[in-house]
């Protein structure tokens, strides 16, 4: 009896200790570090990463809230570092709202790879700038924003500020402050991180997810309409001089741009770009996106811009079934005990940790491409057979089950995918001055 009564409470200590830890030290791996069906390209670089946090201050800031007051962005920069054996690796903490108004947000940790203001290795990186959707966490994020680290990019995620939901002024702010954050971050960026001779500011890339892939879609050049409903709803007219023929049009055009990724990317349901505004764009555009999103309409979105920037060498990568929750990471433990929660990270038809590596797979090879020039990954875009399921490849006897596609000639599966492995994908490309 008293050798049950001990069993009990060693085992009642350790369900508490557990309990006590951080959610994501037993049950989280770090989403930079793919999975092992991941395609070839999303593996982690060579490279250690350090990341470090600083604050921006824009003066005299158009607002809605504020007008002309000084708005304070925080950024996150993730960046090749000088390896330190032993270290600590970061966590990232951040909160994403309850499905009901006056709940208190959803709390959520994710581990890392990178180490907390560790020294640079210095070099000229090409700089990825990165924005956020809707009410989102940079934290989110690291799945893209490490991986790509270790590459050899400086990435930095804007923390946007977005105001609480139940607030009326949410939707106008966000809508006038998503542009004018990202260029004002970039501006400032290319120019103190080149100071610091970390990166190239001739070699920018932009990356936003959901309402973050209508910021960096117009700051690449999309002209929003002046009579679509964006410019409409931000009072004031502040969006106007934003818009096509604006006074200020081009003032958030990004210089030095060599490429845009926009995953899920919002705006096309609402006209944002009218018939014309997305031959505005004229740098190489990925678009991912998922035929099922019900929170940004794929027909209307990202399909229909990938025809509209007839201007741009562009590519649509189109998960079959999938959803609007492509761009964040997979669901912390802390976030798995309610649907409204989950839906935030997890597809209800994709496993999380495979649209990961692909978008890590796709993601690298474009930017490696159009950012730093390495035309070896052309193979891993282009003369693709559209949907996925039907390439083939007649692999010779012995090939390990796990092998990876070597592409062309002669083999049509996706390069770099393994067998049985990719599948429910399409990729459509069109070259700049093509027509839909």
């Amino acid at each position: 009896m008293k050798s049950l009564m001990l069993m009990s409470r060693v085992a009642a200590w350790y369900v508490g200790a557990c309990l006590a830890l951080p959610a994501f030290a037993a049950d989280m791996d770090p989403p930079s570090k793919p999975v092992i069906d991941s395609p070839e390209l999303a593996a982690l670089g060579p490279l250690a990463v350090g990341v470090r946090t600083i604050a921006l201050v824009e003066h005299d800031a158009d607002d809605v809230v504020a007008p002309h007051a000084d708005r304070q962005l925080s950024v996150d920069i993730w960046y090749p570092a000088q390896a330190m054996r032993g270290a600590k690796a970061a966590h990232y903490d951040g909160s994403l709202p309850a499905e009901q108004p006056g709940q208190p947000a959803a709390e959520f940790s994710i581990p890392g790879i990178a180490v907390r203001d560790a020294p640079a290795l210095k070099g000229h990186y090409p700089l990825v700038i990165v924005s956020h959707g809707r009410s989102n966490a940079t934290a989110a994020l690291s799945w893209l924003t490490e991986n790509l680290a270790s590459k050899g990019y400086v990435v930095a995620a804007i923390r946007h500020a977005d105001l609480p939901r139940s607030q009326p002024a949410e939707g106008p702010e966000f809508l006038l402050r998503r542009p004018l954050d990202i260029a004002f971050v970039t501006r400032s960026l290319q120019a103190s991180l080149a100071t610091e001779a970390l990166v190239d500011p001739t070699r920018t890339a932009l990356v936003g997810y959901s309402m973050g892939g209508y910021g960096v879609l117009i700051d690449a050049g999309a002209a929003l309409d002046p009579d679509s409903a964006p410019c409409k709803w931000v009072p004031g007219g502040l969006l106007l001089p934003y818009a096509a023929g604006g006074a200020r049009q081009e003032s958030i055009r990004v210089t030095n741009l060599k490429a845009i990724v926009a995953i899920a990317p919002w705006g096309g349901a609402v006209g944002a770009w009218g018939k014309s505004g997305a031959t505005g764009i004229t740098s190489p555009l990925l678009l991912i996106a998922g035929d099922r999103d019900h929170t940004v309409d794929y027909a209307s979105g990202a399909r229909a811009f990938f025809d509209a920037a007839t201007n741009s060498p562009r590519y649509l990568l189109t998960y079959h079934g999938g959803g609007h929750a492509l761009g964040l990471g997979p669901t912390p433990p802390s976030m798995r005990s309610s649907v409204w929660d989950i839906s935030w990270f997890d597809d209800p038809v994709w496993r999380k940790d495979r649209i990961i590596g692909i978008n890590l797979h796709m993601i690298t090879a474009f930017l490696d491409r159009y950012v730093k020039g390495d035309e070896s990954r052309a193979a891993y875009l282009d003369g693709l057979v559209p949907e996925s399921i039907d390439g083939t490849w007649q692999a010779p006897k012995d090939t390990p089950f796990e092998a990876r596609s070597p592409g062309a000639p002669g083999t049509t599966l996706w390069k770099g995918f393994q067998r049985d492995y990719a599948e429910g994908l399409e990729l459509l490309h069109r070259a700049a001055g093509s027509p839909p």
